[in-house]
């Protein structure tokens, strides 16, 4: 288990602070970080993990000044957007999963490909293997980089916008993935625009509006009528479809 805390974390980019004194603890469980574009969810993440400059303390494991690698072992990332140039196989880019467990020019060993073969299972690309990444469609592609992530078998994992590109087949199916690796006792922490979802699988949600935090707890409780409504302009309801609890957004304000 891996305990990821911010204390009074900001971010300033090109003069404009994008986020502002944000304080949190996560330690277990499927957290979903939302808020509408431009809400600071990305910079939140980047900050976490080191990747962009701020004011404030992280903590990993209660560890400051970690090197890059150790925390890559520690957490694992996949990035929002990521394009592919290189006409490399699914299975070696999902590879790349396991550099941070590599010595410099060391090859994979049994248990690398072992965790590859797991990833690639995982997030139904094994059946891609050997097809060049370049050519995969997008949900294809966004699937295989997850694969790359899981590879890492890190015990945490933060995933920005992980359902972006997938249909919702693959989105289903992704948050039950998700939800899985949680339940095995990984920290998942994801980025997600999807307020449905996000209210049906993850244990707790952290909302975001212009870079402060101002729900964080149980995702029914924290997205209620009111927050909703002033911080994404709709109104949504809470519905019982068989038998569980759904959130249905009504329309805007």
């Amino acid at each position: 288990m891996v305990s990821l805390r911010a204390n009074e974390l900001s971010v300033a980019i090109g003069g404009r602070r994008v986020l502002h004194d944000v304080t949190l603890a996560m330690e277990r469980g499927l957290i979903g970080v939302l808020g509408p574009n431009g809400a600071g969810k990305s910079t939140l993440v980047c900050a976490l993990l080191g990747l962009v400059p701020a004011t404030g303390r992280v903590t990993v494991d209660g560890e400051t000044g970690l090197k890059r690698a150790e925390i890559a072992r520690r957490i694992a990332y996949l990035p929002q957007g990521q394009q592919l140039h290189w006409p490399v196989s699914v299975e070696r880019l999902v590879a790349l999963g396991r550099l941070p467990h590599l010595a410099p020019f060391s090859r994979l060993r049994d248990a690398d490909r072992a965790a590859i073969e797991r990833a690639m299972a995982l997030a139904d690309v094994a059946h891609l293997a050997q097809r060049p990444a370049t050519e995969l469609s997008g949900g294809e592609r966004a699937r295989a980089l997850l694969a790359r992530a899981l590879a890492v078998e890190a015990p945490a994992l933060i995933a920005d916008e992980p359902l972006a590109s997938l249909d919702p087949a693959h989105q289903l199916a992704g948050m039950v993935l998700l939800r899985a690796q949680a339940d095995a006792g990984m920290l998942v922490v994801a980025v997600l625009h999807d307020l449905a979802l996000a209210a049906r699988y993850c244990d707790r949600v952290v909302v975001l509006d212009h870079g402060e935090i101002v729900a964080d707890g149980a995702p029914y409780e924290a997205l209620g009528p009111e927050l909703l409504a002033a911080t994404f302009g709709i109104r949504a309801t809470v519905a019982e479809v068989e038998g569980a609890r759904a959130l249905v957004t009504l329309g805007p304000i």
